[in-house]
């Protein structure tokens, strides 16, 4: 079993680190309203996320996966929910103080919102496809990989909120503000469209 746990943390860290919805609107989050604001928005994540694990883990993602209706309508809400929120991104980029994120994600809207985000499915059905075979009993295989996913994806969320929050005061001035959230727009248009491909 410990051979396995040092490549299944590798992988959690990996995949929760890299950009992708949930770490570029939490670092959009953390510039408008402050980390600890964001607080509900990141355990909400981390708590959805960690659901979509087990799920995947006793075999509904790769039923999903499997069918393929159901995962084109997948691909489709993300796709349309991440270019929605591009826009939103680019009203802040040049009307911060009149913008539509008026208030932060809350905790039941971030945890839902795993149920649609591309990136968090391919994450738990890769994981649970490559790492709970090899672990036994299944039970406990479960068990291990929602706690190593949780144990490396809370504080890599939470690094990008942070982020976020750190940059509030270099991001006050106009122009870097827009350079900086126009970049957080390209990101999220190159994830909305990278869930094609």
């Amino acid at each position: 079993m410990e051979p396995l746990l040092l490549p299944l943390a590798s992988f959690a860290f990996v995949t929760s680190i890299t950009p992708g919805p949930n770490n570029i609107m939490l670092a959009s989050s953390g510039i408008n309203f402050g980390f600890a604001r964001s607080i509900p928005h990141i355990f909400g994540v981390a708590v959805g996320f960690g659901a979509l694990v087990a799920l995947c883990a006793i075999g509904v993602g790769a039923l999903i996966v499997a069918w393929p209706g159901a995962y084109l309508m997948l691909k489709a809400f993300g796709t349309a929910y991440l270019l929605f929120f591009a826009w939103q991104l680019r009203t802040i980029a040049f009307a911060p103080s009149d913008n539509s994120l008026a208030e932060p994600m809350p905790f039941g809207a971030a945890a839902l919102f795993q149920l649609i985000n591309p990136k968090a499915w391919v994450m738990a059905v890769t994981g649970a496809a490559a790492f709970t075979p090899d672990l036994q009993p299944f039970g406990l295989a479960v068990l291990i990989l929602c706690a190593v996913f949780a144990g490396v994806n809370l504080p890599c969320i939470a690094g990008w909120a942070l982020l976020g929050a750190l940059l509030r005061g270099f991001l006050s001035d106009a122009f870097w503000r827009r350079v900086f959230s126009t970049t957080l727009v390209l990101l999220t248009i190159y994830s909305a469209v990278s869930i094609w491909f």
